[in-house]
């Protein structure tokens, strides 16, 4: 499958990147996303590279996401993915409702040290009693954050209004077709 492209939020503005193109594939029960940055990658602020470690609050800094949902139903994940490597991992009941951490793997998670073409890649795997093949809707994200300060919002697609990835409306891709 050719990448997606993430969309820049109307009201949001980025001088350090142009593009996010993210790679999805799906492989047994692994979740692979490949997220490429075009732009200046010394214009964002990026947490340093440490070992891998679960941690909260990453949306507030430069920050891939990818939320995991059903066509059917109202529960869904959401998986944040920070270049120094942390992560997280989050179960919901509903919309923003009954936030719990998810009990999954570390995922693994790799980013370049190059500064162009700048690139994140997380592997999430996927076992009892979180299984991949019970979601079949993903959306994609990014939050972004300049040398200044300035934050921005990536996604396949935003909702009226403030930027929310979390909007049911925004699990844009059928899993399934990823699958390999």
């Amino acid at each position: 499958m050719p990448p997606v492209s993430l969309q820049l939020h109307p009201d949001s503005t980025c001088d350090a990147i142009v593009s996010i193109d993210v790679d999805v594939s799906v492989v047994q029960n692994q979740l692979r996303l490949h997220y490429r940055f075009a732009g200046d990658r010394s214009r964002l602020l990026l947490p340093p590279r440490s070992s891998s470690a679960r941690a909260d609050l990453l949306w507030r800094t430069t920050c891939c996401e990818a939320f995991l949902g059903h066509a059917a139903a109202s529960d869904y994940l959401e998986f944040n993915f920070a270049p120094s490597t942390h992560w997280a991992a989050y179960r919901f009941s509903g919309y923003r409702r009954d936030m719990l951490s998810a009990t999954l793997p570390a995922p693994n998670v790799l980013t370049t040290d190059a500064p162009q073409p700048f690139s994140l890649q997380a592997v999430v795997h996927f076992g009892a009693p979180l299984t991949l093949t019970a979601y079949d809707r993903l959306g994609l994200a990014c939050v972004l954050e300049e040398t200044g300060g300035r934050l921005s919002y990536w996604a396949l697609w935003h909702p009226t209004g403030k930027p929310d990835f979390h909007d049911p409306s925004a699990l844009q891709l059928d899993l399934a077709s990823y699958a390999s």
